[in-house]
């Protein structure tokens, strides 16, 4: 295999296309130590111990990421893409984080479905999974297990109010409006809103 280009990733690391193709990312070391340069030649024994590295190295990537934060299989995906590994690192780190539990996005869900309900509307919920990377089944399947209904959403409506410090005895129609709007735009059914606000007066 000819190694086509060398690019610089950092002021320590370099991506290597091979044959026209990104191959692996190694360090400005790797590069002198093995006198890889545009135009030479990488045998296939350096190239599969290369690929070995980068791989090793994409799973401890993969498990820095996660220890930092929770992540969906998407959002973990992008990240290791970001830093320079090529996809069979991507996958073969994914496969391994997923092999242990690390990343599910079932998990992460309903985790992230059951600390912001209170405050959230189903359709922020969803949106925001979706944005996330999680697939729009696994969503659905969550919110059908969380339950997620009418009492929830009231319960959101009503953190939101008090948020805004809205008093509902003392609000005027112009008020009343205004907050109407709000709640709408963040999601909530006019039907959900109206019985809210007719209740709290």
């Amino acid at each position: 295999m000819t190694v086509t280009k060398i690019e610089p990733l950092s002021k320590t690391r370099y991506k290597v296309y091979l044959d026209g193709q990104f191959a692996f990312t190694l360090y400005k070391g790797e590069l002198s130590r093995y006198h890889i340069a545009e135009e030479s030649v990488i045998e296939d024994d350096i190239y599969d111990s290369f690929r070995l590295i980068v791989i090793k190295r994409a799973k401890l990537r993969a498990m820095h990421l996660l220890s930092d934060m929770g992540r969906t299989e998407s959002q973990l995906r992008t990240k290791l893409k970001q830093g320079g590994y090529a996809e069979d690192a991507v996958e073969a780190a994914i496969r391994y984080v997923k092999s242990f539990g690390y990343i599910n996005d079932m998990e992460y869900a309903r985790s992230f479905i059951d600390s912001r309900k209170d405050r959230k509307s189903k359709k922020e919920l969803y949106a925001a999974l979706l944005q996330k990377g999680v697939p729009a089944e696994i969503v659905e399947q969550v919110f059908e297990e969380a339950d997620y209904g009418e009492k929830d959403s009231r319960q959101a409506i009503e953190a939101l109010m008090r948020k805004k410090s809205y008093n509902p005895e003392t609000a005027d129609v112009k008020e009343k409006q205004k907050m109407m709007g709000y709640l709408m735009r963040k999601g909530f059914s006019y039907q959900d809103v109206r019985n809210v606000l007719q209740v709290c007066e």
